[in-house]
């Protein structure tokens, strides 16, 4: 098995931020990797960690580097920040937390709140709460410190705001991992599997590591606006949703629709015929929500056949659980596509 899927890889994955905008921790613990692989990889204007095989840019294979987080929107006098999400990070998928606040200058802790429960004031978020779901207006992120000290360490408007360093430990199960931000932590450890398959290999191939996925697909349709591809294949988290279900296996599963476009009748019918040459089962999604940067692509005309293969995960942008072989088994899947794509 290869090395990039043991859990002390994903660990270094999941421990280093990255919000839409500023992936640069994620994307250096990416390259080291890849570097170890013996590949040259490059930044290009966007963020994006791009390792070319061969030209031209006929395939492109992407996993993303940046996580659901917040950004500073407004800092009080007494040192205090209301924050919003970048990417769909709901406030009950967090609840209270420490939180690390990513200053210029300084990283500096925080504690995201939502006030004390005591009371039966109609300006509390307790009483709010009873009508309805509380929203990232109603929370507050605690510093300790003054608007003047958050200012000497680079925080202001627009900062990003990640979950702690300390809550991004992997939780181990008898057959299956839990942790913050597999949604695409997983997927990278993936897409590291099959570039090592690749190393030798000159072929037509782009691997693609992206920036600002959870805000639209964006790395993505930065890096095929100016080179389209025929292929996008996007590796992505299945979510068990009650409209989609997945068990929580190690088979991959395959996005045949969602918000932004569709898998082929040609691409189902190939995915179906690599399943069955090599045993591996695929389960099959169609989503009422939700996007991948093969499908965002494609709905922009920059690549004309997107497909979408997912790890199966419970608790989406949350605290997510997967299967333990899950990562292997994905990686294997897609090297047989790709092998077939090239052949």
């Amino acid at each position: 098995m290869s090395r990039f899927a043991s859990l002390e890889v994903l660990q270094s994955l999941v421990r280093a931020p990255g919000p839409p905008g500023q992936e640069g921790a994620i994307r250096d613990v990416l390259a080291g990797f890849v570097s170890q692989i013996g590949l040259p990889s490059t930044v290009d204007g966007k963020g994006n960690l791009k390792v070319a095989l061969g030209e031209p840019n006929h395939i492109v294979v992407t996993a993303h580097l940046d996580e659901i987080a917040l950004m500073v929107t407004s800092i009080s006098a007494s040192g205090k920040l209301k924050v919003r999400a970048l990417g769909g990070l709901h406030p009950w998928k967090l609840g209270e937390c420490a939180v690390d606040i990513l200053g210029t200058h300084a990283t500096l802790p925080g504690i995201l709140g939502f006030g004390s429960i005591h009371t039966e004031d109609p300006r509390s978020n307790t009483v709010r709460a009873r009508n309805g779901a509380l929203k990232w207006d109603d929370a507050e992120v605690f510093t300790g410190i003054s608007a003047n000290a958050l200012a000497e360490a680079g925080v202001r408007v627009g900062t990003r705001v990640v979950i702690a360093s300390a809550s991004r430990d992997l939780v181990t199960l008898p057959h299956h991992v839990a942790g913050r931000f597999l949604d695409d932590r997983a997927d990278l450890a993936a897409w590291l599997i099959i570039l090592e398959a690749f190393k030798d290999v000159s072929a037509p191939i782009t691997f693609l590591a992206t920036t600002s996925e959870e805000v639209g697909g964006e790395g993505a349709l930065y890096h095929l606006s100016r080179n389209p591809a025929d292929i996008c294949i996007a590796l992505e988290l299945g979510a068990n949703v009650p409209d989609a279900p997945v068990e929580l296996s190690a088979s991959p599963t395959v996005w045949m629709t969602d918000s932004y476009s569709q898998t082929s009748a040609a691409d189902a019918d190939l995915l179906h015929e690599i399943s069955k040459s090599t045993g591996i089962s695929l389960q099959y999604q169609a989503f009422s929500r939700g996007g991948s940067d093969a499908s965002c692509a494609a709905s922009h005309g920059l690549c004309a056949r997107p497909i979408t293969l997912g790890l199966p995960m419970e608790n989406s942008h949350g605290l997510e659980i997967m299967h333990a072989q899950a990562i292997p088994k994905l990686a294997e899947f897609t090297i047989a596509l790709l092998q077939k794509l090239i052949a």
